[in-house]
């Protein structure tokens, strides 16, 4: 089936627009063409993409920022931990966990093995008779 790039490109925007879509992949749901297709027409690199993409970040930023004015709305002391953690700082959020295991060096250099030398090594064996 013969598919009109152009036709498939406006339904994508609406799909994302209409109905607060998130992923690529939500996209291909809304729209009447394959999966193949949509990747074949639309590469990753493409304006289009570039595009549909925005659209989708637009709407997960909009999302996200519905979400931090309802848990800042609310009264209910998990939804407002839950808010803190999203925008305390690093010494904030250390303060809060009960339990906290720091996997950084503190600044100091890695020592990390980068390779492994092999030298040949020769020995001799002593045959006794």
């Amino acid at each position: 089936m013969a598919y009109d790039k152009n036709k498939i490109y406006q339904q994508a925007q609406k799909a994302i627009k209409d109905n607060n879509l998130f992923f690529i992949e939500d996209i291909i749901a809304f729209i009447p063409c394959g999966k193949s297709y949509f990747y074949d027409t639309f590469e990753i690199e493409s304006d289009e993409m570039h595009t549909l993409k925005n659209l989708l970040e637009e709407n997960k930023t909009r999302t996200k920022s519905a979400i931090r004015a309802k848990l800042f709305k609310s009264d209910k002391a998990a939804e407002l931990l839950a808010l803190y953690r999203l925008i305390c700082t690093k010494e904030e959020h250390q303060l809060l966990n009960q339990q906290y295991i720091d996997h950084t060096t503190k600044g100091e250099k890695v020592n990390a093995i980068t390779g492994i030398n092999i030298h040949h090594v020769t020995s001799t064996i002593d045959q006794t008779d």
